[in-house]
């Protein structure tokens, strides 16, 4: 269990646009970080036939097995399939730029991995900006 006083592995990026969703993953994954990002995401598609998303994985060192294969977190993944539009993932390590171009043609959705340096770019190919608070 994580103290009180550290940051969140997941965190909500801010965007000009409100069918665009962005997050940074910092740190490890549990079940319940699974578990509230696809809550966020619920909520997304209730107000948003399609969206864009943005993820970025810098400082990012994986996650719980256990939760990528659980039965609500599947099916929360087969239900973001027919609601993103563009996916854009930024940084992380090298496997899981592998994965994403690998599975790329088995989805509806549009996906595509930048680099960290290319973050901008990801940012204009879903048509956002990160809004600074």
């Amino acid at each position: 269990m994580r103290p009180e006083t550290t940051i969140p592995v997941v965190r909500r990026i801010p965007t000009n646009r409100q069918d665009a969703f962005a997050f940074t993953i910092e740190g490890h994954l549990t079940s319940a970080d699974v578990e509230n990002v696809y809550g966020l995401l619920e909520a997304a598609y209730e107000q948003h036939d399609r969206i864009d998303l943005l993820v970025k994985l810098d400082g990012y060192e994986g996650f719980d097995w256990n939760a990528a294969f659980k039965d609500t977190t599947l099916a929360m993944q087969t239900r973001s399939l027919k609601h993103i539009r563009r996916y854009a993932i930024v940084g992380g390590p090298t496997w899981v730029n592998v994965c994403a171009n690998m599975l790329k043609p088995f989805l509806s959705i549009e996906m595509k991995t930048f680099d960290s340096a290319e973050e901008a770019e990801a940012w204009a190919w879903i048509g956002a900006k990160e809004v600074k608070e």
